[in-house]
């Protein structure tokens, strides 16, 4: 019997394409946040002492994620993970939206920006190189399509990619403001990382005292 690399087993053009911690993550909190109307772009956990749980999401009729969102979004994953318990010791939540330049973490996505330029970083070189950017030509279940800045094309496996976002361009930015209600354009990523503690666009709390249940061995 040939078993699947997880990223295969659990391929979904809907989801994101995680493994390890943040595969089990993503797999748990999805059903819950895709019932109250979201849709789970990213799960990223990053530090060791009091690792950052950092979720990504969007709405999935299409209006800018509001601070209201992100604190939905936050209950329901913190009561998930309460229960389930992944991560040993205290830990933090983040919720936001994925901004302008976003991630490409779903095979949706790639689809979705066809035409818009993107970088990738591989887990193991192709061609030589483990860096490309280039348009996104398509995308298929298996691979990403791109026509690369220096010319030529390269197809680009989904199980290699360890991360790919959009670049800024004004084409970029008009695309989206195009599909945001009137008076409302989503902020670019950068703009999300800068600290302010005004901006409607993320919720972070501690950890609920359940995660902590996890004894130390």
């Amino acid at each position: 019997m040939v078993v699947k690399p997880y990223w295969i087993s659990h391929l979904s053009a809907e989801r994101p394409i995680h493994d390890g911690l943040e595969g089990r993550i993503a797999d748990s909190i999805a059903p819950g946040i895709e019932a109250l109307g979201y849709e789970l772009v990213r799960v990223q956990v990053s530090g060791k002492e009091r690792p950052v749980v950092q979720i990504m999401a969007d709405r999935t009729d299409g209006a800018p994620i509001t601070v209201e969102d992100c604190e939905t979004i936050s209950h329901q994953v913190s009561a998930v993970l309460d229960v389930e318990d992944p991560i040993r010791g205290e830990w933090m939540l983040e919720v936001s939206s994925p901004g302008i330049d976003r991630p490409l973490t779903r095979i949706k996505d790639w689809v979705r920006f066809t035409g818009h330029i993107a970088t990738v970083d591989l887990m193991v070189p192709q061609d030589g190189r483990r860096r490309f950017r280039g348009v996104i030509l398509n995308a298929t279940p298996e691979n990403a399509h791109l026509r690369l800045d220096e010319g030529g094309e390269v197809e680009l496996p989904h199980g290699n990619i360890r991360r790919a976002k959009l670049v800024l361009t004004d084409e970029l930015i008009a695309a989206t403001a195009g599909k945001a209600p009137a008076g409302e354009t989503e902020l670019s990523a950068e703009a999300e990382d800068e600290s302010i503690p005004s901006a409607p666009r993320r919720a972070k709390k501690p950890a609920p005292n359940g995660a902590r249940k996890l004894k130390e061995h």
